[in-house]
């Protein structure tokens, strides 16, 4: 059996297949999340608040013969990834860990991502927040004060049907509401927020930033890796190479445009599926995956905004 993410040994390195990236036209919002509103929000609503969805410039065929896009993004790709790398890490981009415990202690990954009230967060479904948890943006090991706060989780969505096996894993995504701070702040307006994409298809160029835990990287950083995607045979899943995202990784934003300037990007998966996000044996430590964002993501969100409980036939 294939410990998840988050609580087994280190994993991951870069390289794969790629083509079609589609991303939303319209910029994150800066202090987005004072928008609330009374009542539900419909998937029509949904779609007018991301605005329309445009193809890529950068879109190209999917051959497999060595020509066309396909094989020239292969090839950039394996010009800039093989491994994650430590960094500064982005104030979008933070850890899950239990009150009451050394901030160490974090065991999963997550980002904040655009809503209306400015108050949600994302990360994998096999985490299990539970109580007591809490988020902290751009974690800094050691500091005395968090540069962005700590936020308290207090509701969690989760789709009924996720399992970390079989078509179930293809929904291991979770998104939770985070408490405003001491001054009456949503999450965004600290530290700006990713948008939520459908995913392009299987093969794409992915930025992916993720916190090893610390007793898998004793370096206690955040790491990222560029990487080219693929499918994960079976599974409504992409796959990447990437050395470097250990024990600690699950719920890492897969991001297809990511602005360096502005920490933020755009969110097209998050590190989990099958098996909690990898693979067994050999390529346990160098192969990770990801859901797609779909329709059953994005009812999901709803669900989210809506403060209602997720109910699936």
């Amino acid at each position: 059996m294939r410990f998840s993410r988050w609580c087994r040994v280190p994993w991951v390195r870069a390289l794969l297949a790629g083509l079609y990236v589609v991303a939303l036209a319209a910029a994150v919002p800066r202090g987005a999340g004072g928008h609330a509103r009374e009542g539900d929000w419909t998937s029509e609503e949904a779609r007018r608040f991301w605005g329309p969805s445009r193809m890529s410039d950068a879109a190209g065929d999917d051959s497999e013969d060595g020509s066309g896009t396909d094989a020239a993004r292969r090839r950039a790709a394996q010009r800039i990834t093989s491994s994650a790398r430590h960094f500064a890490g982005v104030p979008t981009v933070g850890v899950i860990f239990y009150v009451g415990q050394d901030l160490k202690d974090h065991h999963c990954t997550a980002s904040v991502v655009h809503s209306p009230k400015g108050n949600l967060i994302i990360t994998a479904g096999h985490c299990g927040l539970g109580d007591d948890a809490a988020f902290v943006p751009g974690y800094r090991a050691g500091a005395d004060r968090q540069p962005y706060g700590i936020w308290p989780i207090d509701r969690t969505f989760t789709d009924p049907r996720r399992d970390d096996y079989g078509d179930g894993s293809d929904l291991d995504v979770a998104f939770a509401t985070v408490t405003t701070d001491d001054r009456g702040r949503p999450i965004e307006r600290v530290t700006g927020a990713n948008r939520l994409v459908r995913t392009p298809g299987f093969t794409n160029v992915v930025t992916v930033v993720g916190y090893p835990a610390s007793d898998a990287d004793p370096a206690d950083q955040a790491v990222r890796c560029t990487a080219l995607t693929s499918r994960l045979e079976g599974h409504n899943q992409m796959k990447m190479r990437c050395d470097g995202f250990y024990s600690g990784t699950s719920g890492s934003p897969w991001f297809t445009r990511f602005d360096d300037r502005k920490g933020a990007g755009d969110i097209a998966g998050v590190l989990g599926g099958l098996n909690g996000g990898g693979p067994d044996g050999e390529d346990s430590d160098r192969v990770s995956y990801s859901p797609l964002n779909g329709d059953d993501v994005f009812a999901l969100y709803l669900d989210a905004i809506n403060g209602r409980e997720p109910r699936r036939a």
